[in-house]
């Protein structure tokens, strides 16, 4: 019979993570620890912080993907070593980059006679900076072949997310947004006629905004731009900001005409990990022809083995989402991704049918495919005092878990406060149900406890770097 001591497993029996010494103390947080620790011990620390985040799946504020199937999870590990920018040690995985390309060619309806040429990147705030690169370049060239001066060179929008913006500053270009109006919260043919001239670069429309999710009108963009040019021979292009719409209108509104079945359309950027249902971590910008990509943007790379063409604006980064949005193109095909965004769609127009039904809101946007993406927002109706703002509706709604911003219009409707849900893929009407509940009940508690001092935008506000 075997003899047992205390001390043979002296190291088991202080197994318990919660237990150990090293847990005992607080780790450094702010400076770069002097020893090592143990792996489980670490884990815990940082996965007990963790805890602290929102739920993500609770979280109706953003455009990304929170819900992905175990085949993505199971690719995605598999991936975890693959360097996206090393094409010639991982040549499938650019294979695969080089098929999705062609599929987004297809689906945005690139003219068969077309040299559709595009890549992947992080984003689609790299993409869209990619696309504005080219129309910036692509104008100079112009002016230097006319002899004329290329110092101010300017572009047109709507209300525009923030990418738009830092492009606009960082490539020293005029932006030329075009303010919203009491009714009128869209680009309009006739504003962006207003303010093109011979130093514009492109027009820029969105489909689906950010701030209200809506389409702007691109087909008719596109023919205010050819009468204009017929009148002053101008030749403005137009790139489409399809961030979230790109995955959305092909397959719920096949016959709204925004792609490249116009002429004018020279480039789409559309990020991957919003409505194309990949991991976080992938867009994609798409250009007409080849010639629309001008050549002084390409480099080339031989230290990494062959001799490569590169266009981004980072270097490094993870090959996993580029292969799980193949994975995603070919699982789905286009009546799967019919059917996911159908019901994304049939979910916020229910909500935005029950919410009305508080009497409190105007809704502004319902969610209809045919004019913007799956999301609903509404405002206040004018006049009323419920008891509560905006901001404190979306702080109620918080202590549940739910993620609901609110949120000022940009210039010149910043008086203007709304409040925006996205439905995404696994945002299920049972979801929203539950949702509507704790909406009840926090109007109800506002009616027993009216709020003496409103929360600010700055009070209401989330994270500050």
């Amino acid at each position: 019979m075997g003899l047992h001591e205390k001390d043979d497993r002296r190291e088991e029996l202080d197994d318990d993570v919660y237990a150990s010494t090293d847990l005992a103390v607080s780790m450094p947080k702010y400076k770069f620890p002097h020893i090592e620790q143990n792996p489980r011990h670490a884990y815990s620390v940082v996965h007990d912080e963790l805890m602290l985040d929102g739920n993500s799946r609770q979280n109706l504020a953003t455009f990304c993907q929170t819900w992905l199937e175990p085949e993505v999870h199971q690719l995605m590990d598999e991936c975890l070593d693959k360097n996206m920018i090393d094409k010639d040690e991982y040549p499938q995985t650019a294979e695969i980059e080089a098929r999705c390309v062609h599929m987004l060619a297809d689906l945005w309806n690139s003219p068969s006679e077309a040299n559709t040429i595009g890549c992947s990147t992080t984003g689609s705030s790299e993409a869209a900076m990619l696309g504005g690169m080219a129309m910036k370049n692509r104008w100079k060239a112009k002016r230097i072949a006319a002899g004329k001066s290329y110092d101010k060179p300017n572009m047109i929008t709507g209300p525009v997310q923030v990418c738009w913006h830092k492009f606009a500053r960082y490539w020293d270009i005029e932006l030329r947004e075009v303010p919203m109006e009491e009714g009128r919260l869209l680009l309009t043919p006739e504003e962006v006629i207003k303010r093109c001239d011979e130093n514009t670069i492109g027009v820029v429309p969105t489909l689906g905004v950010t701030f209200t999710c809506q389409y702007e009108p691109i087909f008719e963009i596109s023919e205010a731009l050819e009468a204009f040019e017929k009148k002053t021979g101008l030749d403005i292009p137009i790139h489409v900001d399809g961030a979230s719409g790109g995955f959305l209108a092909p397959f719920c509104a096949p016959e709204l005409v925004w792609d490249f079945r116009l002429p004018r359309v020279k480039s789409i950027n559309a990020s991957g990990h919003k409505f194309g249902l990949a991991p976080l971590g992938v867009g994609w910008v798409i250009w007409r022809e080849q010639s629309d990509l001008p050549e002084d943007l390409i480099f080339w790379v031989n230290y990494l083995g062959g001799n490569m063409r590169d266009l981004a604006l980072n270097f490094s980064r993870p090959g996993g989402q580029v292969v799980c949005q193949y994975y995603n193109f070919l699982r789905l095909g286009r009546d799967g991704y019919r059917k996911i965004h159908s019901a994304c769609y049939d979910t916020a127009s229910y909500l935005a049918e029950e919410i009305e039904k508080f009497g409190l809101f105007d809704v502004i946007y319902d969610g209809d495919r045919r004019s913007g993406i799956p999301a609903l927002c509404w405002k206040l109706k004018p006049g009323l005092k419920p008891g509560f703002s905006l901001y404190d509706l979306a702080d109620r709604l918080c202590a549940r878990g739910w993620q609901v911003p609110a949120y000022s219009l940009p210039a010149d409707q910043t008086d203007q406060v709304i409040q925006r849900i996205l439905v995404r893929h696994g945002v299920s009407r049972d979801l929203g149900a539950l949702l509507l509940v704790d909406m009840k009940r926090s109007i109800e508690y506002f009616e027993g406890h009216p709020v003496s001092a409103p929360l600010s935008e700055e009070e209401a506000g989330g994270f500050h770097h």
